[in-house]
């Protein structure tokens, strides 16, 4: 009997020792494919804006064709679907569907960038402790910004499987902005194949209220950004009403692999009833942080998960490609 728990105590042992062989980056990179090839739901809570919202969260992957789905589990009734980088949300009361492109995200969950090497020039990443989320242990591999231009962030990914059951921006001092964290999972259910299906027909039948356009080259924008904190590129631009408006808002999204910002271009109107009245300057909202400006008539909004100090930078930093006289 001794000799056998003493065989168990060495395996386990081993075991630990392979899972603690695997660097950061390694571990990331099992998760992205976790996240792509698994069926998985669960309870998923989201901090944001110092708001808590419980949602229930679907994941399939069937023919090579991903899709994601949250439902809202309060008020108001809603349901949010990812097909590829088309993402639609049904409000249940009104079956109002909003319909939206997004090339540049991933997952619901947390985005992390196939090519982590292609960031060691902004993060540093590093296994930094195992703890246990939802009752399953995890691996917690923190991402630390190598300036001040982005923010701070922790992945807890389950052992077993390599999913994120939670995930943590911090401010440059530590503080909490936001979070996602799993309160309970299944992996591999079957149900949520089903769930996801029905989801899928009920949406699909919908119109949207966005007359969306394709992304175009960035050189088509009004404005040029003259000047980029490092890492960060230029990968989507497109041109599309915005504010129930038939004004076309010019829209550019910059990222650096994790942390992306939007940065808007609109004729001023003339009566000033603009959907936004807020001033010049910059405003804060938990983990978002934008500026406003006025070149010549028109409104910049540049806005993104990233500290103040970024979008100052960004927003500095554009003019116009044929300014007004």
């Amino acid at each position: 009997m001794q000799f056998l728990f003493a065989l168990l105590c060495v395996v386990m042992g081993s075991a630990t020792a392979a899972e603690n062989s695997l660097t950061a980056k390694q571990i990331l990179q099992k998760m992205v494919k976790a996240m792509e090839m698994s069926d998985y739901q669960g309870t998923v809570v989201f901090l944001k804006n110092d708001k808590l919202e419980a949602m229930k969260y679907f994941h399939t992957n069937a023919k090579d064709k991903e899709q994601e789905r949250l439902v809202s589990l309060n008020s108001p009734p809603r349901e949010i679907v990812r097909n590829s980088d088309e993402i639609k949300c049904l409000y249940k009361l009104t079956r109002q569907v909003i319909v939206d492109h997004r090339p540049y995200e991933h997952s619901f969950i947390v985005d992390v960038p196939k090519n982590l090497d292609a960031l060691d020039a902004s993060y540093d990443f590093e296994v930094v402790g195992e703890e246990d989320v939802a009752m399953m242990p995890t691996f917690v591999v923190a991402i630390k910004p190598k300036d001040d231009f982005r923010y701070i962030r922790k992945i807890w990914l389950a052992k077993e499987h390599f999913l994120p059951l939670k995930a943590v921006v911090y401010d440059l001092s530590g503080i909490v902005l936001e979070q996602v964290v799993f309160t309970e999972m299944q992996v591999n259910n079957k149900q949520a194949d089903k769930v996801t299906e029905t989801a899928q027909a009920e949406t699909g039948t919908q119109s949207s209220d966005d007359s969306l356009s394709s992304s175009s080259p960035s050189n088509q924008a009004a404005f040029e950004i003259t000047a980029l904190p490092p890492g960060f590129k230029q990968i989507f631009f497109s041109r599309k009403p915005l504010h129930q408006s038939e004004q076309p808002v010019d829209h550019m999204l910059l990222s650096d692999g994790f942390a992306s910002v939007s940065v808007y271009l609109e004729t001023k109107k003339a009566d000033s009833t603009m959907d936004t009245q807020l001033p010049e300057g910059i405003h804060s909202v938990g983990a978002i942080n934008s500026m406003i400006r006025t070149l010549g008539d028109t409104q910049l909004t540049v806005l993104g998960e990233v500290p103040a100090s970024t979008v100052k930078f960004i927003a500095e930093g554009v003019k116009l490609r044929h300014p007004t006289p």
